[in-house]
């Protein structure tokens, strides 16, 4: 048993690891294509005219780039959901397969794409966008530091962030048997998720939506924030910052 969850581990943390290197090679590659401009796949595409072609693909871009950058934050629990999935199959309970709590979790954040891309859509529409899919307006962006940083403060922060940093605790209490109860579990750990992370997600239009460097970086704190030791304590720290950093922003507007 132990030599097959070894396994089993093995080959879905491979399955991970592909997926977030994929997404990034995307990114990378939607990256070089036009680099002048820092737009997502639009090659040949006039951005003064957002057609349905157009916002298609800012929605998969969107999307690609969530998978980049959260799965590897997602990555313990989703290991665990294997591991409690193996131990319970050896009592003879059913098998479910570990893709359909990843679908869930995903579907989740396809969603928040769908919303991040109209979300674009509006401020191209109120011309409050640049070529480099960076929000133009600076009220607008140190409203965002601002209210991130404040969020990163709230109870609300904190209870989502509880449950991504305690996958056993997670799948204790919110474990559903079948296929549709593994769906429902990821969809509930992607909204813990999406609690959690999506102001986060929102500085983007900050810091430029194809800035990779910032796409790795905000990452990159999320993951902290869930694996760390002190993680709430440097999602506090960070949330201090960014409203330090929004109060200036908007201060320099008088």
């Amino acid at each position: 048993m132990e030599a097959i969850l070894r396994r089993e581990r093995l080959i879905i943390g491979g399955c991970l690891a592909a997926m977030v290197v994929l997404a990034w090679l995307y990114l990378f590659h939607t990256k070089m294509a036009m680099p002048e401009m820092d737009m997502p796949g639009m090659v040949m595409l006039d951005i003064h005219e957002w057609g349905p072609t157009t916002v298609l693909l800012l929605f998969v871009m969107w999307a690609v780039m969530m998978v980049a950058m959260m799965v590897p934050s997602a990555a313990p629990m989703i290991l665990a959901f294997l591991t409690v999935n193996q131990r319970r199959q050896a009592t003879d309970r059913p098998l479910v397969p570990v893709a359909i709590f990843i679908f869930g979790y995903l579907a989740v954040w396809t969603a928040f794409s769908a919303i991040a891309t109209f979300a674009e859509w509006g401020l191209h529409q109120a011309a409050m966008l640049s070529t480099t899919m960076t929000a133009t307006s600076p009220a607008l962006n140190g409203g965002l530091l601002i209210a991130a940083g404040v969020f990163q403060l709230t109870p609300l922060k904190r209870a989502c962030l509880q449950g991504c940093r305690s996958p056993l605790s997670f799948l204790m209490s919110e474990w559903r048997e079948g296929r549709a109860g593994a769906f429902v579990m990821g969809l509930r750990h992607g909204a813990y998720c999406l609690g959690c992370c999506w102001i986060l997600m929102a500085l983007l239009f900050v810091a430029g939506v194809m800035n990779l460097l910032w796409v790795a970086i905000i990452a990159l704190f999320v993951m902290a924030e869930k694996i760390l030791a002190q993680g709430e304590l440097l999602g506090r720290v960070a949330g201090i910052a960014l409203v330090v950093a929004g109060g200036a922003m908007v201060a320099h507007l008088w």
